[in-house]
């Protein structure tokens, strides 16, 4: 696939002016847009290759068994695919996890194992460890991590990855709206640093192609 280079401060800088996904209203007139928008002339489902690559965060959040997760240390020295999202999200949450559901199932046996898919809510409240525990094996994979916890820790973690998150909002309709940035991070098993980035146009047949490769610490 051909790919693009985008400095981490570059994207980091690109928060201000990101246009966010809103899930669970009414944005069919948006069309929603990623940090990996910015730097211009990518192909779809294209990844953006960070240089230098970001620093995994360093949260610890809830899993869906109620336990404590700390990502650096759970993650360390494997290939990680992280998002941040939630589970009342009408489309592009569910569509990105069956993506990439599918495609880990495309992978032998040992390389599924050896892949961490992480999903970090961006609606802690009503995201709790039981409602994560019930609706990723339903969008996704019962393999996938699913974590919770206090939403500006959530907030600040996403942020030094480039992504935005808004606290959810109720509009005047009851709808709560959860705006999120709706990109995929590729975490390397060698160097642990966020190296690559992936937009929601990004198809399951684009991640299977890459899968081999990130689980090998390759670009793609």
């Amino acid at each position: 696939m051909r790919k693009k280079t985008l400095t981490a401060a570059a994207a980091l800088m690109a928060v201000a002016a990101l246009t966010l996904t809103a899930c669970g209203g009414d944005n069919s007139a948006a069309k929603p847009k990623s940090v990996a928008d910015v730097s211009g002339g990518s192909t779809p489902g294209s990844a953006t290759v960070l240089n230098p690559p970001f620093t995994k965060p360093n949260l610890v959040l809830t899993d869906t068994h109620g336990k404590k997760f700390n990502l650096r240390e759970e993650t360390r020295n494997k290939p990680t695919l992280l998002y941040f999202g939630y589970t009342h999200c009408p489309d592009i949450c569910p569509l990105t996890m069956s993506n990439l559901a599918i495609a880990r199932k495309s992978l032998p046996k040992a390389e599924q194992d050896k892949l961490q898919v992480v999903f970090v809510t961006t609606d802690p409240e009503r995201d709790t460890p039981a409602e994560l525990g019930k609706w990723l094996p339903a969008a996704g994979d019962p393999s996938f991590i699913g974590l919770t916890g206090n939403f500006k820790t959530i907030q600040a973690g996403a942020k030094t990855l480039g992504i935005g998150i808004d606290p959810p909002k109720k509009e005047k309709d009851g709808t709560i709206v959860s705006t999120h940035g709706a990109e995929v991070i590729a975490f390397s098993p060698k160097t642990n640093g966020g190296y690559l980035l992936y937009g929601d146009d990004t198809t399951s047949d684009d991640y299977a192609k890459a899968l081999p490769k990130i689980i090998k610490g390759e670009k793609p």
